[in-house]
C-alpha cells in the first residue's frame, strides 16, 4: 500500500515495476528524487548520483520526508510518527557532528578517500574530503588500465597511507593500486572495508544506517591518520 525507495536510478530496472505500481494507485515515493535540484551530485558523465545517504544531514531531511508521508497516509498515528522522527533526527544530528569532528582530525594532506567506485561523493562534499573512485557510479562499470595507472601515480605523489575496499564491490582493482604503489616504492595499506551500496549483516551495528555510517567514518578516519573515538549506537 505504501512503498518507499531511494530513486535516482539506484534501483535500475526495478523502477519500471515501481512506476507501474504507482499507476495502480499505490503510494510510491522515491525518497531521493526531491533532492536532485538542490543537493544531488552530478558527475562528469552527467549521471545523477543516488548515494545521498552518505551525507547524514541530507539523509536526515529524507527521514523528515518519510515521517510526513506516513502522517499523511495514516493521520491517526501522526503524533507517533513525529515523536519517532524527533528522536531519530536528534541522533542523526549527533552522528553528523561526529563525522565532521572525526574527518577534520585527519591531516589535511591525507584527507583523500580512494575507493572501488564513486559511492562517496556526497560524503566528500559534506565533510571536506577529496574522493577518488576507481570505477564510476555503477558497480558494474569497469576501470581502464590508464585509470589505474593515473590513480597509482596520484597515491604515490600524495603519499597516501591507505586505500579502501567496499563490501559490495570486488577488491581486485584496489589491490592493484596497492601493488602498483609498492612497485614505485610507496607502501599503501588497505585501510578497511567500507559499506557503500549495502549495509552490514542484519542484527549487527553495521546493519543499521547509523552503524554503517559510524563504521565508515571511523574506519576512514583512523586509516588516514585521524582520531575517531566511536559513536554510541544506543
Amino acid at each position: 500500500q505504501l512503498i518507499f525507495y531511494n530513486g535516482l536510478y539506484l534501483e535500475g530496472k526495478m523502477i519500471a515495476t515501481l512506476d507501474t505500481m504507482a499507476e495502480a494507485d499505490k503510494v510510491v515515493v522515491p525518497l531521493a528524487e526531491w533532492a536532485v535540484e538542490s543537493a544531488a551530485y552530478i558527475n562528469e558523465g552527467h549521471e545523477t548520483d543516488p548515494h545521498l545517504w552518505m551525507d547524514v544531514a541530507l539523509w536526515n531531511q529524507v527521514a523528515a520526508s518519510i515521517a510526513q508521508t506516513l502522517g499523511e497516509y495514516d493521520p491517526s498515528h501522526v503524533l507517533e510518527f513525529e515523536a519517532n522522527l524527533d528522536s531519530y533526527a536528534s541522533k542523526l544530528r549527533d552522528l553528523d557532528a561526529y563525522a565532521k569532528t572525526a574527518f577534520a582530525s585527519i591531516p589535511a594532506d591525507q584527507r583523500v578517500l580512494v575507493t572501488a567506485h564513486d559511492a562517496f561523493n556526497y560524503m566528500g562534499r559534506a565533510y571536506n574530503i577529496e574522493v577518488k573512485g576507481i570505477q564510476g557510479l555503477s558497480t558494474e562499470s569497469e576501470a581502464g588500465l590508464k585509470d589505474l595507472e593515473n590513480l597509482v601515480s596520484f597515491i604515490v605523489e600524495r603519499k597516501l597511507p591507505a586505500v579502501f575496499v567496499e563490501s559490495s564491490v570486488a577488491d581486485k582493482n584496489v589491490r592493484a593500486l596497492v601493488e602498483g604503489a609498492q612497485a614505485q616504492g610507496h607502501q599503501v595499506a588497505i585501510g578497511g572495508t567500507l559499506f557503500s551500496d549495502a549495509m552490514g549483516v542484519e542484527g549487527t551495528d553495521e546493519g543499521t544506517y547509523v552503524g554503517m555510517i559510524e563504521h565508515n567514518v571511523s574506519t576512514i578516519t583512523r586509516a588516514l591518520g585521524g582520531v575517531a573515538n566511536g559513536f554510541p549506537q544506543d
